[in-house]
């Protein structure tokens, strides 16, 4: 018998409880990348792996984990899930290896190991000499990408990628890490295998004295159509937006979560957004019995879909964000109605 370890974090113990376990003869941990999960979180996989990592000979166990690609799993399990990772967190924050008072700059310049237990390469923190820009080759491009933990881009992707570094390097005079990440994370993003619609172009008007009105053009994947609309929005030209794309792909629906936050550093820094949306439960067909059309609205309650997107112009990314979160939706109802509208869980369910 294998006994394991299932961890919340609710008073942020999670961590120091599995390690326990650990101790006193558990060989299995259940952990989550980030520590993402119900409530305050799970146990992080990083914390795990890393006090384990360090203190060799007080655990009574050894791990064959590649350290090193930690740092990029959990930037793009952020990027994929839409958790930001908070900037103290350990050992993947962004603050982890900084030092900003005096004592600890000069204890880390004159020996590292004085203030971090770790080094940043230890977790795949490292400073890349390699700069690129507007100048840079596609094989200095590809090669950034498989440092960067992307070696498996088919050359249609590899293209789209690289196309948008292109168009950045004309709004950005250096690009770093977390662009490139974004880029590649948008090209993830927006891979929804069953897409209804693409975006097209949008143009906002909006002002301190005026209502903020927006005109979306999107692309009818299926049917090769351009579809023209226009809204206004009361609450700024986001809102418009996305009143907008309601009107054209018929439909109403609730946002849950929108969060912007910047790549990087200066005013020509990326913009990464993450949505999360759900349909609006009176988008329930009408038809179907009373306990199935139910049993669906209950599906469609719990049912979220999130996507994100990263650019210079934050209102470009939001229309493409929330575009791209649609069409995982629509694909979802569309797999649902293949069903015979059974969730996925009744249909795995067997009697034995």
């Amino acid at each position: 018998v294998t006994w394991s370890t299932h961890c919340h974090n609710d008073l942020g113990l999670a961590t120091a409880n599995s390690l326990a376990g650990i101790q006193n003869g558990a060989r299995q941990v259940e952990v989550t990348i980030n520590g993402i999960g119900e409530r305050a979180g799970n146990t992080a996989m990083e914390e795990v792996i890393m006090a384990i990592h360090t203190h060799p000979n007080y655990y009574p166990v050894y791990h064959t984990i590649n350290t090193t690609g930690i740092y990029l799993l959990s930037q793009l399990v952020s990027s994929l899930s839409g958790m930001a990772v908070q900037p103290n967190k350990a050992i993947v924050g962004r603050n982890a290896f900084l030092h900003e008072s005096g004592i600890h700059q000069d204890g880390v310049l004159k020996n590292k190991l004085t203030y971090e237990i770790i080094t940043p390469e230890v977790v795949g923190v490292t400073n890349i000499s390699l700069v690129l820009g507007k100048h840079s080759g596609r094989n200095a491009f590809r090669e950034r990408c498989r440092e960067l933990g992307f070696s498996d881009l088919v050359e249609a992707e590899f293209q789209r990628v690289f196309d948008d570094f292109k168009s950045l390097c004309d709004k950005k005079k250096k690009v770093n890490d977390g662009d490139i990440l974004a880029l590649l994370s948008n090209q993830i993003s927006s891979s929804t295998p069953a897409s209804h619609f693409g975006l097209d172009s949008i143009q906002v008007v909006s002002g301190t004295h005026a209502t903020a009105t927006a005109t979306v053009r999107l692309e009818d994947v299926r049917g090769g159509d351009v579809i023209v609309d226009a809204a206004i929005g009361k609450g700024g030209p986001i809102e418009a937006v996305f009143e907008a794309i309601q009107r054209i792909v018929k439909r109403r629906i609730r946002l849950l979560q929108y969060e912007v936050a910047a790549v990087g550093e200066g005013i020509d820094a990326l913009g990464k957004v993450d949505v999360k949306i759900t349909p609006e439960i009176e988008e329930v067909a009408a038809n179907g019995d009373a306990h199935g059309k139910a049993a669906r609205r209950e599906r469609l309650r719990r049912s979220t879909f999130a996507a994100n997107s990263a650019h210079t112009d934050i209102i470009l990314a939001s229309a493409k964000a929330y575009v791209t979160a649609i069409n995982r939706m629509l694909a979802w109802e569309e797999e649902e109605n293949a069903n015979g509208g059974r969730s996925l869980v009744e249909e795995r369910k067997v009697d034995v």
